[in-house]
């Protein structure tokens, strides 16, 4: 057995006396029977079983801190993007101390067991390896994927919170404002708005497609996208440096993750290449924080994009 295995299998049977019957999960082919007072929530690893009000919850990415903090609740844990990349700061404010139990898809579990949650949520494309031990820890919340779902895994968030109505509530806070600010440039189906990020380590450039978080708010607010971002079966198209014209929109937003990226991202913008760009040329260039732009992945930070793009097009 692999020394990860065992560690993995002592965190389960270290707390798995603790794992109580009124509240726990099931997989696909158990569905779990709810007794007085519990909810029943189902979920992409099947279902679970929560009692009350959770109090203490683990949040294993970026787009379930976003969620909770919307729903009024600080997590006790939660990962952090990268290493070297800290919470992002258009939450740091409202957090509050949570403990950082690892990485994005690299979470420690017996940093997550001594917190004694209640209630875990992730997702399985960032966690799906884990839920077994995750789910004999505390009742575990699945969503399948992140990015272009994040309205339905907020609102499986807040079901498993027992705060759907309030996520419905901002939902459609989020949908009226969206519309609102489509309105106000007139015809916003007439501007092509594009994304481009750098990503930290080697050269990689992302135009973001439609299926993805930022294609999702742009969606939502009626803006078009060029041809070559309207995917809707990928997040992202990966360009070189050399292919930077396929960024060309009638605006672009564009941001670095990770202090590598932007040093590679500054290099383009004083470069002649960049320059040479019409969506530069004309000023339509504009540079967002990549928090809440890429990493965001729900309502605050989507939120935050409509108050950008109230900024930077409607008064455009």
């Amino acid at each position: 057995m692999s020394r990860s295995r065992r560690l993995i299998a002592a965190v389960v049977a270290a707390v798995g006396l603790a794992t109580t019957a009124a509240c726990g999960t099931s997989g696909p082919d158990q569905p779990a029977a709810a007794q007085q007072g519990e909810r029943v929530i189902n979920h992409a690893k099947g279902q679970t079983r929560i009692s009350g009000t959770p109090q203490r919850v683990v949040v294993l990415d970026t787009g379930e801190l976003d969620a909770v903090l919307a729903l009024g609740v600080k997590p006790v844990g939660t990962v952090q993007p990268d290493v070297d990349i800290p919470l992002q700061p258009y939450l740091a404010d409202k957090a509050g101390s949570p403990e950082i139990v690892g990485t994005i898809g690299n979470a420690n579990l017996e940093k997550i067991a001594a917190l004694k949650p209640d209630l875990i949520l992730s997702s399985k494309v960032r966690d799906d390896d884990k839920y077994d031990a995750l789910s004999k820890i505390a009742p575990t919340v699945f969503a399948e994927t992140a990015g272009s779902t994040w309205k339905e895994n907020f609102l499986l968030d807040a079901d498993a919170l027992g705060k759907k109505p309030e996520a419905e509530r901002v939902l459609a806070d989020y949908h009226r404002r969206a519309a609102d600010i489509g309105r106000t440039v007139g015809d916003p189906g007439a501007i092509r708005v594009g994304t481009m990020r750098f990503i930290t380590g080697g050269n990689e450039i992302r135009l973001y497609n439609r299926s993805s978080f930022i294609g999702t708010v742009l969606a939502d607010a009626g803006f078009n996208r060029p041809d070559n971002q309207l995917a809707q079966n990928t997040t992202f198209t990966k360009i070189s440096r050399e292919e930077v014209s396929q960024a060309e929109a009638d605006l672009l937003f564009y941001s670095a993750y990770g202090d590598s990226a932007q040093q590679r991202l500054n290099e383009l913008v004083a470069s002649e290449q960049w320059r040479n760009l019409a969506v530069v040329r004309n000023g339509k260039a504009i540079a967002v924080p990549d928090d809440r732009w890429f990493l965001a992945l729900g309502p605050i930070g989507a939120n935050l994009v409509l108050d950008d793009l109230q900024n930077y097009v409607a008064k455009r």
